[in-house]
């Protein structure tokens, strides 16, 4: 097999990425923008020892779940990886990729549950992140996200994953950028001035924080304020804008200052009968509907399960999980590390008049290695990287009943399992929740118990 070479391809499921499985006399080859049932026509693109990739030719039979995407740059933009599939048979393929990468990890099969849905599968994205270049020497400003593998910047007008009030604050961003004068970032000389286009939208009041990530130390250019105040005044639901400096030429997004020039720095969000106040940097689950889902889903758990239990909740953001827990619980330990997340839960915590949790400002590590304190029951919702060995044999010395985990990764949920169930803990439920309609990426809720439980 050799690269150009065209062959006839069954599509058999999808990988944890969202490409189609094939086999070729025994030989794995991945397929993009695949559907489990498809007979294609391919041509090879790479070959590597184990497996190949393909990109298709040719649907000679289309799969009876392939549907026309909603977007025009489905097949190019990277994002929406799932959008060609019919929706309810996306919810069963993520049952699936979550199983066979526990499996391929664990060595061992799990069951998992049929992912829940949030019964909203465009328009749930509330926070996007669009990075800024100029592609070609007109002065044009593009924002959008980049083609799947590269760093090539497609330039997104519309997306359907996100409200339509984000496509007319980024178009507005660009065009107005444009008229004064506003660069967009160069990766290569870590040159030019607007690297990105952050916004968070609210839907519970349809509120929306624009900050703009500047290559700058610290100084804001004029155009860069006229901008944000001409935002401001022609957009009335825009309640914050803003700037954030970081002038490193790095992957990182937001950089360690933010800066608003007019409005709040904060949007509210409702979840579970409690309103939060989310920031810039916070961490807040994209897809507050299946949030809510997911969070209520937790609650009743705990609720059949414990009588005030005692809540150590690690990587905690703004205590959204120990606050909405907080009345089934006789108290709450959150433990976060970034001071705006730890500020804006305290408000929430006061303004809700709560007695029982405490924030705690501290690495989540570094917290539970210190304490000598037990808990019922510690929640986990780490970086995609996941927790480690070092901090989960931490979490197994205080943590008398159960873990909750929560993880956006299944490839890290399987690694942190995998050690958890070597130190004798078990599996009790696996519950994956759709927090990203139409993507390749699934949230999962694993309850695992504890071996002094």
């Amino acid at each position: 097999m050799k690269n150009g070479n065209t062959i006839l391809l069954d599509i058999e499921k999808l990988n944890s990425e969202g490409a189609g499985i094939a086999r070729y006399n025994n030989f794995v080859i991945f397929v993009k923008n695949s559907c489990p049932g498809d007979r294609l026509k391919c041509k090879i693109t790479k070959v590597k020892k184990n497996y190949a990739e393909a990109e298709i030719e040719e649907i000679i039979t289309p799969s009876a779940f392939r549907v026309s995407p909603m977007c025009k740059l489905q097949k190019i933009c990277g994002g929406c990886t799932l959008q060609h599939i019919e929706y309810s048979k996306q919810l069963s393929l993520k049952q699936s990729m979550v199983e066979d990468t526990l499996h391929s990890i664990l060595g061992e099969k799990l069951a998992v549950n049929k992912p829940i849905s949030s019964g909203k599968d465009y328009g749930y994205r509330c926070k996007i992140q669009y990075p800024v270049r100029n592609k070609s020497n007109n002065g044009r400003l593009y924002a959008g996200y980049f083609k799947q593998g590269s760093h090539e910047l497609i330039n997104i007008k519309y997306c359907p994953i996100h409200p339509e009030i984000c496509d007319k604050i980024i178009e507005f961003v660009k065009t107005e950028g444009e008229k004064k004068g506003i660069s967009g970032y160069n990766e290569q000389s870590n040159s030019g001035i607007l690297k990105h286009i952050v916004l968070r939208y609210s839907k519970f009041n349809n509120e929306i924080l624009v900050i703009l990530v500047i290559n700058t130390e610290g100084s804001i250019p004029e155009c860069v304020k006229l901008l944000l105040k001409n935002l401001y005044d022609n957009f009335n639901k825009i309640t914050g804008a803003g700037v954030n400096f970081n002038n490193l030429k790095t992957n990182v997004i937001l950089g360690e200052k933010t800066k608003i020039l007019y409005g709040k720095n904060y949007i509210e969000e409702k979840l579970a009968d409690f309103v939060f106040k989310i920031g810039a940097d916070t961490f807040f689950q994209v897809n507050p509907e299946c949030a809510e889902l997911m969070f209520k889903y937790i609650k009743t758990y705990i609720t059949d399960t414990f009588t005030n239990p005692r809540l150590l909740d690690a990587y905690a953001g703004i205590a959204a999980f120990g606050i909405t827990l907080s009345p089934i619980c006789k108290n709450v330990v959150s433990v976060e590390i970034n001071k705006q997340s730890v500020e804006n839960a305290q408000k929430t915590i006061k303004e809700n008049d709560i007695k029982n949790v405490e924030v705690i400002t501290s690495d989540s590590l570094k917290y539970i290695k210190q304490t000598n304190d037990t808990f019922d029951i510690t929640i986990l919702d780490p970086p995609r990287k996941g927790c480690g060995e070092e901090l989960l044999k931490e979490v197994l010395r205080i943590t008398k009943n159960k873990i909750i985990y929560v993880s956006c990764s299944p490839k890290s949920l399987a690694t942190d399992l995998k050690y958890l169930l070597k130190s004798g803990c078990k599996v009790e439920n696996i519950q994956p929740f759709d927090m990203f309609p139409n993507t390749f990426h699934v949230e999962n809720v694993a309850v695992i118990s504890t071996p002094s439980a």
